[in-house]
């Protein structure tokens, strides 16, 4: 019998998207010179959030060591390990305002968790581990989000020439991924239904990316956005569009945490419109940032709602991973596909 809760490492998601909105209500309230009643609330919310998840994912290293290694090892899941580290950074940038010193020192941690575990699951992979019917949009997270927001956060925190290093790595790594999940989706079998919920991922790296890149160029004091923060903004509302497409293919199944994973690039989306006004940008802008801040804050909101009500009901929790003997590089079978949470 459980004595707690056993999160998956994919829990961390939360946190992101409350982070990612929490940042969007601090540009809105520069912007338009509102209140900042909402970004303290929803920001104070996030560091609540990722203490607890933070206490209870280290507590099941301790007490169930070998369903924390499963989820490592397993093809899917082992993806969102690094949200750990992610969820860690942006909360360093939530509470620098009041505890620098603390914020530095998360943000340390922070920054070696995420880029230590993307280059082992990147090392891991090319060994040959991964079967192709577990390829996902999911791969982008170690070595593409982890290393744009290692980049964020550190031009945030003043440190712009390794805010540029950690940009290089994300944005090649980006490059380099997007072609092999591209085929898996234009090609392969359609995702399995607890897996559909993933796509949605698709507009994260746009998003993580052109934030990244404001944070390293100026910040909110910076010129107006050149061609190529256009052009990331730009393919990450293309993205967009594709997923309203396919939001009745990918929500024809009931409520999951794993709907999470669209709040992080919803969330930039809207952070990128509103940052583009405070740096000089008028015109068609003014209207779309509304727009996007209006859907950010719907989409979190609703995901919030559901993850609240699957806690009442005791459903929240995914089934525990099988624990199974660990397999060598390229002795990986196709995954049994458990709902991504």
């Amino acid at each position: 019998m459980r004595k707690f809760p056993r999160i998956p490492s994919s829990f961390f998601g939360i946190v992101l998207g409350l982070a990612g909105l929490g940042k969007c209500w601090i540009a809105a309230e520069m912007a338009w010179n509102l209140p900042d009643f909402f970004s303290q609330i929803i920001l104070a919310a996030t560091v609540f959030v990722w203490a607890i998840l933070m206490a209870l994912y280290i507590a099941k290293w301790l007490v169930a060591r070998d369903e924390a290694l499963a989820e490592i090892h397993h093809p899917v899941q082992g993806c969102f390990i690094g949200l750990g580290g992610i969820a860690t950074l942006l909360v360093s940038i939530a509470i620098a305002p009041h505890a620098r010193d603390l914020a530095l020192v998360l943000f340390g941690i922070g920054g070696l968790g995420t880029f230590a575990y993307s280059v082992y699951f990147t090392g891991r992979r090319w060994m040959g581990t991964l079967d192709t019917g577990a390829t996902s949009p999911a791969l982008y997270l170690p070595s593409v989000a982890g290393n744009f927001v290692i980049a964020s956060v550190s031009g945030y925190f003043g440190h712009e020439d390794w805010g540029a290093l950690f940009f290089g790595m994300g944005m090649l790594s980006w490059l380099a991924l997007e072609s092999v999940v591209s085929y898996r989706l234009f090609f392969e079998p359609g995702m399995p239904l607890a897996m559909r919920p993933l796509i949605t991922i698709m507009l994260a790296p746009p998003g993580i990316a052109c934030v990244a890149y404001l944070s390293i160029t100026g910040g909110i004091k910076g010129d107006k956005p050149d061609l190529f923060a256009h052009a990331l903004f730009g393919y990450g509302l293309l993205q967009l569009f594709h997923l309203l497409r396919l939001l009745p293919w990918i929500t024809c199944q009931p409520f999951a945490a794993s709907y999470w994973s669209i709040s992080f690039g919803m969330t930039n989306l809207a952070l990128i419109s509103i940052q583009f006004i405070l740096r000089g940008q008028t015109g068609y802008i003014e209207w779309v940032s509304v727009v996007l801040l209006l859907l950010a804050n719907l989409t979190v909101f609703m995901l919030v709602g559901g993850t609240v009500w699957l806690l009442l009901q005791g459903k929240l929790l995914p089934p525990p991973l099988a624990v199974t003997p660990k397999q060598g590089p390229g002795n990986q079978g196709h995954p049994q596909i458990q709902q991504p949470s």
